[in-house]
């Protein structure tokens, strides 16, 4: 069996400039098909241009895009999504007084029947939703209740659920576990790693080294609009890809400075 070893997504040399400024400095990053690919960085290093580039947000000033294989240019985040790329923001999009369903489908709610007669099928979007969630791992009471009641590591299950039913082939999660207590972030953890095994390619952005190493298979460290580099699992530790993120030796400056207790 031959195995497929063309990336999902990939970005070669991409560069975004706003005027003078220089977000981006020629990023390249790939993701392959059941793999979760995460992008890590501090605040201001360029993870939220590079996703809204890659999402069909913002068009690369240079650089080549290309989704299977194909060199592909997107001009805005519905044509992103026609091409199997998703992305969840932190900000979910949901709308709290609203069911579980009505927010699953947003818009996209199944019907019955023809012409004057059509109307939403309640019955089997309440199905799909309830089947959908218990496959990530989540068990809302009910289709009806309200999203504003679920903790935010569900309402996060919720919107991943909703991208892989919608057909994503790429998730790119914007900093899921940035707001959640211990056992929410584990759920999260969990939903990406199911997500992974379905061989959806997910992009974990993240400022998180500990829960990067729990869900990823790669790892990239953007920093000030360019790449540190990549590793895979097994050859970079934890520690090392923190001195990636912080700046290793402006740390050990640091901590020398102020004798052994940063």
């Amino acid at each position: 069996m031959e195995l497929n070893i063309t990336p999902l997504v990939e970005m070669r040399a991409i560069e975004k400039h706003f005027g003078n400024i220089i977000a981006l400095s020629g990023v390249s990053f790939s993701v392959m098909a059941g793999e979760c690919h995460c992008l890590l960085g501090d605040n201001g290093a360029g993870k939220s241009t590079f996703i809204k580039t890659m999402s069909g947000v913002h068009a690369p000033s240079k650089g080549t895009m290309l989704v299977s294989g194909k060199e592909v240019v997107l001009n805005n985040p519905r044509e992103a999504m026609n091409a199997g790329i998703a992305t969840v923001f932190q900000d979910l999009a949901m709308i709290p007084l609203m069911s579980v369903t009505r927010n699953f489908f947003m818009g996209r709610e199944p019907t019955r029947g023809w012409g004057p007669f059509k109307r939403c099928d309640v019955k089997h979007a309440n199905a799909v939703t309830m089947d959908e969630m218990q496959r990530m791992g989540i068990r809302p009471r009910e289709p009806d209740q309200a999203v504003g009641t679920l903790s935010g590591g569900e309402r996060q299950c919720v919107a991943i659920a909703r991208a892989v039913y919608f057909g994503a082939k790429v998730l790119i999660l914007d900093e899921p576990t940035s707001a959640l207590g211990v056992r929410q972030t584990a759920n999260v953890l969990a939903t990406i790693d199911r997500v992974r095994k379905l061989g959806v390619g997910v992009i974990f952005i993240t400022h998180n080294v500990r829960h990067a190493m729990a869900v990823g298979n790669r790892f990239t460290v953007l920093n000030r609009g360019k790449t540190l580099g990549t590793a895979a699992r097994g050859d970079i530790t934890a520690e090392q890809l923190q001195d990636l993120m912080a700046g290793g030796q402006e740390l050990a400056t640091l901590e020398g400075s102020l004798g052994g207790t940063v």
